[in-house]
């Protein structure tokens, strides 16, 4: 969105002036992320996962590189250079465990960035392009750590890529050639391991590509926020720099704390013991599970036990990629006109009593073992999830009554009288009926 009130990059010396004119970064860095964007002055904690997820997307291209001087995708040699990298390599065992628990946090930032969105409905027009490409970065995250997964070669690497490859033999037809393509064989071998390699190491410079495109389509409607209410006036909006450039490194700070407390103290906790065994196509693990981060995915690919029309193998696979594939529609499904969670007492209820510990169950479910009764508890929970988006997130939409919403950012924030506010935003255009997600709702 072009704010009339943005402030305007203007060079202060010869030499800044002449880049400017050749090549003009110092301005779009500013009406990015500096003085020349102004933001809602209402935006939360929650508004800071978006630029924690950017720095961990450059601490893994960065420790990723740095790993990838030392590592050999080869079979025989796999699990040797892992170990090489830890024991002989200058702060090889840092940079490993960094890029290790580097990608824990990237998605546990990534699902907060989410839910976020979920609850304050950061879908909803004119913000569906902003969404759509933030599923398609998480899909992209999704398929580079499983190929990461597999570099160490360990026996969880190794029989997790079998059973993951796998699943794509269920597909009719072209299911047995795809799975023979992915892996380069019949089994995950060298041929896999340079595959997996390969795609590990350019896929996340297409994340990077694509997050480029996700904060320009930022740019065009502007920043949401807890209300929910668009930016009407100047006084709605602070500039992003000073104000959200602290905030969001105080938000860094607290997280790399946290992060260092991992990486140093307890640096294994969110991997697998098996995958400290080098991996052994003859000796099946009791218990194969990915990562955690996969856990909800692999609990609902694992709820469907029983062939109907089609094989259960092929329903869970179904299942698992439709799950993520539903947030693309969520756009149209949630009709509501109101955006924010908060002015919306039904679909709160749901959401906080209904599909927070439905993803949490899911969470625990995708880590227990493939018996009763995790797998009728698999079936419940998963029935929910597609329930929850599918069915009741459109009824909610269309039966319930929101709260009244603040009639601007401002009052929200300062909670000014109402005529007063409304005075002030006189010359500001009457908002449609159908978008009161912006405008007083009548009195």
């Amino acid at each position: 969105m072009s704010f009339p009130w943005a402030r305007q990059y203007t060079p202060a010396t010869g030499f800044t002036k002449w880049v400017d004119e050749k090549l003009p970064l110092p301005r779009l860095v500013y009406n990015a992320v500096g003085a020349g964007y102004p933001v809602p002055r209402n935006l939360s904690y929650m508004w800071n996962f978006g630029v924690l997820a950017g720095f961990c997307l450059v601490l893994q291209i960065v420790t990723g590189v740095v790993l990838a001087m030392h590592y050999a995708a080869n079979g025989e040699v796999a699990f040797a250079t892992v170990e090489h990298i830890m024991r002989d390599v200058n702060w090889g065992w840092m940079m490993r465990y960094m890029h290790a628990n580097g990608a824990s946090f990237f998605f546990l930032v990534l699902y907060l960035h989410i839910f976020r969105g979920f609850f304050y409905a950061s879908y909803k027009a004119p913000r569906e392009m902003i969404w759509l490409l933030g599923v398609v970065i998480f899909l992209l995250a999704m398929a580079t750590a499983f190929m990461g997964y597999v570099l160490p070669w360990g026996q969880m690497s190794f029989w997790g890529a079998k059973v993951i490859t796998g699943l794509f033999g269920a597909i009719p037809l072209v299911g047995e050639p795809l799975q023979v393509w992915l892996l380069g064989g019949y089994a995950p071998d060298n041929a896999a391991l340079n595959r997996f390699f390969s795609l590990h190491f350019l896929l996340p410079f297409v994340i990077a590509g694509v997050v480029i495109l996700h904060i320009w389509a930022l740019h065009i409607p502007g920043s949401s926020n807890p209300t929910g209410v668009e930016v009407k006036k100047e006084s709605d909006t602070v500039p992003f720099h000073p104000y959200y450039t602290a905030k969001d490194g105080f938000g860094l700070g607290v997280f790399l704390i946290i992060y260092a407390v991992f990486v140093f103290f307890m640096p294994n906790v969110l991997g697998h013991p098996d995958n400290y065994i080098e991996a052994n196509p003859l000796s099946t693990p009791a218990h194969i599970v990915p990562e955690w981060y996969f856990y909800p995915f692999y609990a609902i690919l694992r709820a469907f036990t029983f062939d109907f029309i089609l094989p259960a193998k092929l329903w869970g696979v179904l299942a698992m990629f439709a799950s993520i594939l539903l947030w693309f529609l969520l756009p149209w499904l949630d009709r509501s006109p109101v955006r924010s969670g908060h002015y919306r007492p039904l679909f709160r209820k749901f959401f906080w009593f209904g599909l927070i510990p439905t993803m949490a169950a899911l969470f625990y479910l995708g880590g227990a073992p493939a018996e009763e009764p995790y797998v009728m508890f698999s079936q419940i929970f998963t029935a929910y999830y597609f329930l929850h988006f599918l069915v009741i997130l459109p009824i909610i939409s269309s039966i319930e009554k929101p709260e009244p919403l603040p009639y601007s950012i401002t009052e929200a924030v300062l909670g000014s009288d109402k005529d007063e506010v409304r005075g002030e935003y006189s010359d500001v255009d009457p908002v449609p009926a159908d978008r009161r997600g912006d405008a007083l709702p009548a009195e």
